[in-house]
């Protein structure tokens, strides 16, 4: 099991050093010293908690705050805030920013530990989030399908793969594998920014699986523009010698030695257009099938379910 990952943002380095010091002997700690740095790391290294500092040189903390809570990748995660300032209103200021919690220096140690940990336990058991891309989980995905059938709505339900992800994360090892997700799960979230609706649904079933639940008439401008950002990127998952050749050696399922191409995307879409859905299992049941129609293309694909 992975150790869980979190990033520390002040300008001061007596106390990121006290922090790290704290923390590091259970948590894996990186560091960022202005807001700027803190964004990048936020979308690089994905950490399971933000201790953030109210003040910083650039971007004040409440700023950073505010921008995390309307990024979907990062919406969810706990945010606790430390400033050296006593005054009510900025601790008001930062929660209504978005922060989950308020600590002010000078601080405890044990008191840091606490605070980290609580964070931790209480987005476990609110959210059933994917810890790498922080996408709704199964138990949202369901229960967002189901809601669609009981309102009588009209959908459509995209099941999206990604082809040879298992033959690239053998190959280069799961930090590449995990970059493969988030990437994705970034052109997804751009697609619909794009081409989709603000009631649009995106989640992450595990794995390389995602699903997208939109509109009859958006489906298709969103799985095109899918895949047309995806194989724009595919290439640079491979290292450079690899890419020049266009193709990886790795054991198949048959574990035997293949050769495969540049990861595709595969995408099978159905909906409640010409039948009707009963139950969330009738619909993963056709989503899957016409995903695996899909993976039997060379290339990124996509193909609607188009039959009563």
């Amino acid at each position: 099991m992975r150790e869980l990952k979190i990033l520390v943002v002040d300008d001061d380095p007596d106390i990121l050093e006290l922090i790290d010091a704290t923390l590091k002997e259970q948590f894996e700690v990186i560091t960022a010293s202005d807001g700027k740095e803190a964004m990048e790391k936020l979308r690089t290294d994905s950490p399971n908690l933000l201790v953030l500092d109210y003040m910083l040189p650039d971007i004040q903390g409440p700023q950073i705050c505010k921008a995390i809570r309307k990024d979907t990748l990062l919406m969810n995660v706990p945010i606790l805030m430390l400033t050296g300032k006593g005054e009510i209103e900025d601790k008001v200021f930062g929660l209504e920013s978005g922060a989950d919690d308020y600590m002010l220096k000078p601080f405890s140690p044990q008191e840091l530990i606490a605070r980290v940990r609580m964070l931790i336990r209480r987005s476990g058991a609110n959210l059933d989030a994917n810890p790498l891309t922080r996408l709704p989980g199964n138990v949202s995905i369901n229960k967002e399908l189901s809601e669609q059938i009981e309102k009588n709505n009209k959908f459509s339900v995209l099941y999206i793969d990604i082809d040879n992800f298992k033959a690239l994360n053998d190959h280069y090892g799961f930090e590449q594998g995990d970059t493969v997700i988030k990437t994705t799960a970034r052109i997804l979230i751009d697609a619909i920014h794009l081409k989709g609706s603000v009631n649009d649904f995106i989640g992450h079933i595990g794995g390389d699986d995602f699903v997208i639940i939109t509109s009859l008439e958006l489906a298709e401008g969103i799985a095109k523009k899918i895949v047309i950002d995806f194989d724009k990127v595919s290439p640079k998952f491979f290292e450079e010698e690899e890419r020049a050749k266009g193709y990886i050696e790795s054991k198949g399922r048959d574990g035997q030695i293949h050769k495969f191409s540049f990861p595709t995307i595969s995408i099978g879409i159905v909906s409640n257009l010409n039948r009707t859905f009963t139950h969330t299992a009738q619909i993963s049941s056709l989503g899957a099938e016409m995903k695996g129609l899909a993976k039997k293309f060379p290339e990124s694909k996509y193909i609607f379910d188009k039959r009563t």
